[in-house]
């Protein structure tokens, strides 16, 4: 079990760092306010405004109804930390040097001469929060307090991880108990760890804790505008939920902590509310991958699309996303054109007069999506990696051409239940053409059919390829930068 001291070396150095992130407040009042509320392991199908069955999302499903509800909208990566840098930086998350899932044995993260949402926003005076999980590296120099927030109550992982090595499971099995144990999590608050999850009751506490971290901060900046990033741990396994919600879907645990979710949100734009913040506030809600299939009854649903969590299947990479802002956006509305993750920094950036990045991006300005005008089509390609660096498909409107390439499946094995995982199977493809209008789950190949949109895509491909490489073909590529180190930094 780790300590506070041997986790980060921890309580001299919280205060100082805090201070040093400290940034001028900005009180005016017609800067808009950014609620960014991030869902880990969330399906394209798990919000009623999306298709979901046997719960109910209202809270949710009222963003939709004051905003925009977005139907191809992608992750950097189908991945937990790689979509999180995705997110962050505005990169496909190769660029920036992080890939898969960081592991608590981990000496990477984040590295410090990214610029980031929290960094770009403070240039206009922005207070900058995250309530909730992090993993974008938990060593001391790749903390949020060290990359542009200013407050930060959370787990620095995932809430299924080990805090020291381990074999790669994600908790051991009490064979005697017939019951999966899931290792104590440290809960950091600004730099310092507060105190141990150390079980299902204890991570029961999480969506509530989290929400009232983000209720209390919008009610302490409501004269500043302010970036509030809440990303919660749910519905990542293992679940659990607050006495509030136990038994309360027809789905089961994953159904209840789906609510209990849902009243977070609701929470959210109470305060909002509360403050007369709502029509100048803009409030993303999305996912960071799909569902974690092989977890069965525990884990979400794709909605239909093809396989999840961990390929760059469109049920891996494709996520539910609402964004609702009331001064700008037109109410009720649905935008069927490609968005990305990595599109939320330099939109950011547009609607507050910040500076984009000094280094190279991937993501575009979507802002013209958000007042409704679908004409302006700022991104029609889009680029699906995997792995440390696999370049594995590539959308053009609405044609998907799939990179010959092996994957992590799904299909033909049993999933398992009550939070035992089942196994995953394996496949391999070669060239493949998916027309996504016709065909959102990828069944029919119809490459024979279209062999010019073969040539275009692959062209597209061999380009990106020239700049960030692919291993599928042992191609580097001279525009990915490497991730932050704790060894280089110590020296």
């Amino acid at each position: 079990m780790i300590s506070s001291k041997s986790f980060l070396g921890l309580g001299v150095l919280s205060a100082a760092a805090l201070s040093g992130c400290m940034q001028k407040s900005n009180t005016n009042s017609t800067a808009p306010n950014i609620v960014l509320i991030f869902i880990d392991d969330m399906g394209y199908g798990d919000l009623s405004s999306f298709g979901a069955t046997q719960f109910n999302t209202p809270n949710i499903d009222q963003l939709a109804v004051t905003g925009m509800r977005f139907t191809n909208f992608y992750v950097a990566q189908a991945v937990s930390s790689a979509s999180r840098a995705g997110l962050m930086t505005g990169c496909y998350a190769h660029r920036v040097g992080i890939s898969g899932a960081l592991m608590p044995y981990d000496s990477i993260g984040i590295n410090q001469e990214e610029e980031l949402i929290p960094e770009l926003l403070g240039q206009k005076g922005y207070r900058s929060c995250i309530a909730g999980k992090w993993h974008l590296g938990h060593h001391l120099p790749f903390l949020p307090l060290q990359n542009g927030f200013h407050e930060y109550l959370g787990l620095p992982y995932s809430n299924d991880m080990w805090p020291v090595d381990y074999d790669g499971l994600p908790a051991t099995k009490d064979k005697a108990a017939g019951k999966l144990v899931y290792p104590p999590l440290p809960l950091i608050r600004g730099n310092d760890m507060v105190r141990e999850i150390r079980d299902l009751n204890d991570q029961a506490e999480l969506t509530t804790l989290y929400t009232e971290f983000a209720v209390d901060f919008i009610n302490r900046n409501h004269k500043n505008p302010f970036f509030l990033y809440l990303a919660h741990s749910m519905p990542h396994v293992p679940l659990a939920v607050s006495d509030k919600f136990a038994g309360k879907s027809e789905q089961g645990l994953y159904g209840d902590v789906i609510m209990e979710i849902d009243w977070s949100v609701g929470e959210i734009m109470k305060a909002l509310n509360k403050n007369g913040l709502k029509e100048n506030t803009l409030v993303i809600f999305t996912s960071d991958n799909g569902p974690w299939l092989n977890f069965g009854n525990h884990a979400g649903s794709t909605g239909g699309l093809r396989e999840g969590k961990g390929c760059s299947w469109e049920g891996g990479q494709r996520v539910p996303c609402i964004m609702s802002w009331p001064a700008r956006i037109p109410a009720g509305t649905i935008c069927n054109n490609i968005a990305s993750t990595i599109d939320i920094l330099p939109t950011l950036c547009a609607m507050t007069g910040a500076g984009l990045p000094a280094k190279k991006i991937d993501g575009v300005n979507i802002l013209p999506l958000l007042e409704g005008d679908f004409e302006a089509n700022p991104r029609n390609v889009f680029y699906y990696f995997y792995r440390r660096n696999s370049l594995e498909n590539v959308r053009k409107d609405n044609w998907k051409l799939v990179l010959p390439h092996t994957y992590r499946s799904y299909e033909g094995v049993m999933p398992g239940n009550d939070g035992w995982p089942g196994p995953y199977s394996s496949g391999k493809t070669d060239y493949e053409l998916y027309d996504l209008r016709r065909d959102p789950g990828e069944r029919y190949d119809v490459k024979e059919l279209y062999p010019a949109i073969v040539e275009e895509l692959t062209k597209l491909a061999g380009e990106m390829r020239l700049d960030l490489g692919d291993e599928n073909i042992q191609m580097a590529g001279p525009g990915a930068r490497k991730p932050g180190s704790v060894k280089k930094s110590a020296q």
